[in-house]
């Protein structure tokens, strides 16, 4: 087989922290197989007569806080003459997300293999797409309703709620029973009725972290990514302030797996993180998910190398 020529469309690679970041891990992994790198930004990608074209800049990466890439001048390139396209670009999930994905279906459509399928990213809300597996998470609503979160609030006496379309931890609040900061909460979070809004039951055992599950084709890593809050704060996002601890997966983590992993690999989702605080599934990420490298510290198994394995076999299943 000739050289791999991948692409990765993601947010400026200037502004990433290289040593918590997944994307440069990939990269890193895609370059020691001698895979050809290219960069691009959404703002690169354009639809030329339905072909998708992007303003690519060949990148080289280096393990090192301080200079981690390279890039050289750009050029205009078929999207669809590369063999992979990773899209890392993080949330929002916006419009301008939506109609990057599809100028990925194009290339996609004319032989690009794209991670994760457009259709998927599009598809399938961190949040909202647990609801396909409501045995495995705790008792949720999906609402526009002020009254409706009055009534859940009322029937568990302590709930999480959140916006659909958050990332990093934000805008999470932990509500209890007689908060007199309910109704705000609520009000803020639809919108005044107007926008869709997520409660859960609250789990207790977020004490003792927010676990990460990273999917690799099918396949969980051998260990979870549990994320400590710390004592001022109900959150376990690393961004938050949580402290990383690897830990071996539970044999309910393990069902939980196998509930959704093969759902996620039919359509087309290559790699994913599942979020489980207890015994309960809370979220799928399928846009950008993290945890490469702190799994890769301190539980020593490299998934972004298990991730390039992945997308070799799929190429040359396509042969």
């Amino acid at each position: 087989m000739s050289q791999i020529r991948l692409g990765v469309v993601m947010d400026p690679i200037a502004s990433i922290t290289p040593a918590k970041d997944s994307t440069l891990a990939m990269l890193l992994a895609a370059q020691a197989h001698d895979w050809a790198l290219y960069y691009f930004e959404q703002k690169d990608l354009r639809l030329t007569n339905g072909e998708a074209i992007g303003a690519g800049q060949r990148v080289h990466v280096r393990d090192d806080a301080a200079s981690w890439f390279e890039l050289e001048p750009p050029e205009d390139l078929r999207l669809a003459s590369l063999d992979v396209i990773l899209m890392r670009k993080d949330p929002p999930f916006d419009t301008e997300y939506i109609y990057t994905t599809y100028i990925l279906e194009r290339a996609q459509e004319h032989g690009a293999l794209v991670v994760n399928e457009p259709a998927a990213l599009r598809d399938i809300n961190e949040k909202a797409f647990t609801a396909w597996f409501p045995q495995c998470c705790p008792d949720t609503l999906i609402t526009r309703s002020i009254g409706q979160m009055r009534s859940f609030l009322k029937d568990h006496g302590e709930i999480v709620v959140k916006p659909l379309h958050g990332m990093g931890g934000r805008s999470i609040f932990v509500v209890r029973r007689g908060d007199n900061n309910a109704n705000v909460i609520f009000e803020t979070l639809t919108e005044e009725g107007s926008a869709f809004a997520l409660a859960q039951r609250f789990i207790p055992e977020i004490t003792a972290g927010d676990k990460r599950i990273l999917i690799v084709d099918g396949e969980p890593a051998g260990v979870s990514l549990a994320r400590i809050p710390p004592p001022d704060d109900n959150r376990g996002n690393l961004v938050m302030g949580a402290q990383p601890e690897v830990r071996e997966l539970s044999p309910r983590d393990r069902w939980i797996c196998d509930e959704v992993a093969p759902v996620l690999r039919e359509r087309g989702v290559i790699f994913a993180g599942l979020d489980v605080i207890g015994d309960y599934l809370t979220e799928i990420n399928v846009t950008s998910p993290t945890g490469i490298r702190e799994i890769a510290k301190l539980g020593d198994e490299n998934l972004a190398e298990r991730l390039m394995d992945a997308l070799e076999r799929r190429l040359a299943e396509q042969v």
